[in-house]
C-alpha cells in the first residue's frame, strides 16, 4: 500500500523535522510532502514534494503565508496513495488529496493544534489584533477539518487534552523519539569535539547550572541565572537567538558567573548536559527533547510543572518540577533535591523516550488503522 509522509515545513533543525526524520526510516518507501523544504540535504534519497506556495514568494515567510495555507493543503495531487501520515503543528493535517479512494487513512501525529489560533498565551503570534480577528474563522475550519483524521496521535498527555479542547477529538499519546541511544552510545562527548570546541569545554567552570535552548522569550532562559544565584554556582547558557541581549545584560548583573556557549554543535551540547551539576527548563513546552537529552546523561533536570515535561520528568526521581519561579526558597529547595537524585536512575528513565521505542508504538499505531 502506498503511503505519503506530510509535514508543515522542513528546515535544518528542529523538533519536528526530527519526527519526521524519524518516520522517514520507520516508512522508507514513503512519498513526502510539505508546504516547502528548506533543507533538501536531510532527504537526498527520497522523493520530498513542494507545493504551490513553494514557487511562489511566500516561500519560507510563516507569518505571511499563513493565511493561505489551510486552503494550500486542500486537493494535492494524488500518485495513488491510501494513507497519509501527518506530522502536524499548524495546518497540516488539512491536506487531502485528488480522488481519494473512500478507503484512504489520514493519520495524524500531533505536536500541538496551532498555538496561535488556540493557544494564543502561549504562542505571540496569536496576540495581535489581525491574529485575534481571525482566529474564530480559523478555529472552525480547523475543528471540522480535524473530523477527517481517521485517527489522531499527540506527543503528549499535555497536547492531547489540548487536542479535545480544540478539535474535540481522543488521541493516542505517542512520545517523540529523543536519540538516547546515540547520547548514551559516547561515554565522555568532549573526545568527539574539534579544536576549537575542545577550547570552550576547557575553559568550562568546574560545576555549574546548564540552561539550554533557543534564546526567544518564552523560554525564560534568565530562570538558569536565578538557580544558579540561588545556589552561589556558576551558569552556562548555550544556544542562540533574539534574546542574547537582554541575557548577557541580566548575567552583567548577576551575582555569579555566566558563561554563553553559542550554537553548540550536537558534541559540544552533549558535553555540557555531561559537565552540568543540574539542566534547568522553565520553559513550558508541549514536549521538551532537551530534558530527556540531558537525563540520557543522566543529568537531573528542574523544570516547569506545567507541559509535557511533567510528564517526562519524574519529580523527586530524576528531577525537581517546580510552579512558583518567583520564590527563592522554593527554587532553592527543589535546585537541592534535584541535585540530589540518582543519575543512573535518571539515566535509565531516558531509555522510556528513546527512538527505538518511538518506532514500535509508531508502527503498531500505523499498522492498527491501515490495513
Amino acid at each position: 500500500m502506498a503511503g505519503v509522509l506530510v509535514h508543515e515545513w522542513i528546515e535544518k533543525i528542529g523538533g519536528s523535522e526530527n519526527v519526521l526524520e524519524a518516520l522517514s526510516h520507520i516508512f522508507p518507501d514513503a512519498d513526502m510532502l510539505c508546504l516547502w523544504n528548506n533543507a533538501a540535504e536531510r532527504f537526498p534519497d527520497r522523493v520530498v514534494r513542494e507545493t504551490a506556495l513553494a514557487r511562489s514568494p511566500l516561500r519560507g515567510r510563516k507569518a505571511a503565508a499563513l493565511p493561505f495555507v489551510p486552503a494550500v493543503w486542500r486537493n494535492q495531487t494524488n500518485h495513488d496513495y491510501d494513507w497519509a501520515l501527518v506530522s502536524s503543528h499548524s495546518f497540516a493535517h488539512h491536506v487531502s488529496f485528488r480522488s481519494q479512494r473512500p478507503d484512504f487513512k489520514k493519520l495524524v501525529y500531533t505536536h500541538t493544534p496551532a498555538r496561535y489560533i488556540w493557544t494564543p498565551e502561549l504562542d505571540a503570534r496569536g496576540r495581535s489584533v489581525s491574529a485575534r480577528l481571525a482566529a474564530p474563522v480559523f478555529k472552525g475550519v480547523d475543528r471540522r477539518r480535524a473530523q477527517e483524521a481517521t485517527s489522531i496521535a499527540a506527543n503528549s498527555r499535555y497536547v492531547a487534552m489540548r487536542v479535545k479542547y480544540a478539535w474535540q477529538r481522543d488521541s493516542e499519546v505517542i512520545y517523540p523519539p529523543v536519540d538516547v541511544e546515540a547520547i548514551q552510545a559516547i561515554t565522555d562527548w568532549s573526545s568527539q569535539l574539534g579544536e576549537e570546541e575542545a577550547q570552550v569545554a576547557t575553559s568550562l567552570p568546574s560545576a555549574f547550572v546548564l540552561g539550554a535552548s533557543r534564546w526567544i522569550p518564552y523560554k525564560r532562559l534568565e530562570l538558569t541565572i536565578d538557580v544558579a544565584e540561588a545556589l552561589g554556582m556558576p551558569a552556562v547558557i548555550a544556544g542562540a537567538g533574539p534574546e542574547e541581549k537582554f541575557l548577557r545584560s541580566r548575567a552583567a548583573d548577576s551575582s555569579v558567573p555566566v558563561k554563553f556557549v553559542h550554537s553548540p554543535s550536537n558534541a559540544l551540547l552533549r558535553t555540557l548536559y555531561q559537565r552540568a551539576i543540574l539542566f534547568v527548563f522553565p520553559a513550558v513546552e508541549d514536549f521538551g527533547i532537551m530534558p530527556v537529552e540531558a537525563m540520557a546523561v543522566g543529568t537531573p533536570v528542574l523544570c516547569n510543572a506545567r507541559g509535557g515535561t511533567r510528564e517526562s520528568v519524574l519529580d523527586g526521581q530524576t528531577g525537581r518540577q517546580i510552579e512558583d519561579w518567583q520564590s527563592a526558597s522554593e527554587v532553592l529547595a527543589a535546585a537541592r533535591d534535584a541535585i540530589a537524585c540518582n543519575r543512573s536512575v535518571t539515566r535509565d528513565h531516558a531509555a522510556t523516550f528513546s527512538k527505538t521505542q518511538f518506532s514500535r508504538r509508531i508502527t503498531e499505531w500505523q499498522k492498527s488503522q491501515v490495513s
